[in-house]
């Protein structure tokens, strides 16, 4: 009922999205489209409860326990736009691209020609030409430069100011009325820093993480992570386990805890 009341105050058709912490919901049926109140009710009804399977969730996947309301955009171009730390210059990339609402990832792999990379200086934050380059290389001229430019910047200040390692708008989309939207975004935060950002912490859902994980957390136990494989790994300091990790990976197996 208050999928269908979102539903009827938007006044429109609209999406109903899985709030997980996992990509990929689209192709696991986690999000999907209503033209009308009724029709939102039942689709809410379907993926709440759902064990939502992504390939970042594992085979276990995850159990959606809310969903959200979203008007229904015509959409006629899909961008990607995201930042990350470029660990081998020490300094913030933002990285843009034409195929957006697919994993990065999977356009990195097959057509990394189609990635526009501008490394940030710190020290003097990102800059309205940087901007304008991207929006040129994404085709985003004309009335849409501005929009482009203040996107990217308040991206970056977002990144930034809350001591994130990923910041990424995924689909940026451009609407079939010349409308500059972020359709989808996520941001993931420094776990050192959060101590900094009481707001942020406060938004920690622990129903989406690894309940072990949690509990190790809550016992002190802060580099605990939890592995899904099947060679238990029995090592004495972090540098060999990571080698015996990569060692069993290269080797076409799978570590476990």
């Amino acid at each position: 009922d208050e999928a269908a009341a979102v539903a009827a105050d938007l006044g429109g058709p609209v999406a109903v999205k899985a709030q997980i912490h996992a990509g990929g919901r689209g192709k696991g049926g986690g999000i999907k489209l209503a033209d009308t109140p009724d029709q939102t009710r039942q689709v809410a009804d379907q993926i709440i409860g759902m064990q939502l399977v992504t390939h970042q969730t594992g085979p276990e996947g995850r159990l959606v326990k809310r969903v959200l309301v979203e008007e229904q955009l015509q959409v006629d171009r899909e961008l990607y736009l995201g930042i990350v730390i470029d660990n081998s210059i020490g300094f913030p990339l933002v990285m843009a691209s034409d195929a957006g609402g697919v994993d990065i990832e999977e356009v990195a792999a097959k057509t990394p020609e189609r990635i526009h990379r501008v490394p940030v200086d710190p020290s003097i934050g990102f800059q309205p030409y940087q901007g304008r380059e991207i929006a040129l290389a994404l085709g985003l001229g004309g009335d849409l430069m501005r929009p482009a430019v203040q996107a990217m910047s308040a991206l970056y200040r977002a990144f930034a100011e809350n001591d994130c390692s990923l910041a990424e708008i995924n689909p940026l989309v451009v609407t079939a009325d010349a409308r500059l939207l972020a359709a989808d975004a996520k941001l993931n935060f420094d776990d050192s820093a959060l101590y900094r950002h009481k707001e942020v912490a406060a938004l920690r859902d622990p129903d989406e993480e690894d309940p072990l994980e949690v509990r190790a957390q809550e016992m002190g136990i802060n580099n605990y992570v939890k592995l899904s494989g099947n060679i238990g790994c029995v090592v004495n300091g972090a540098g060999l386990a990571m080698s015996t990790m990569d060692a069993i990976k290269l080797a076409g197996g799978d570590p476990a805890n």
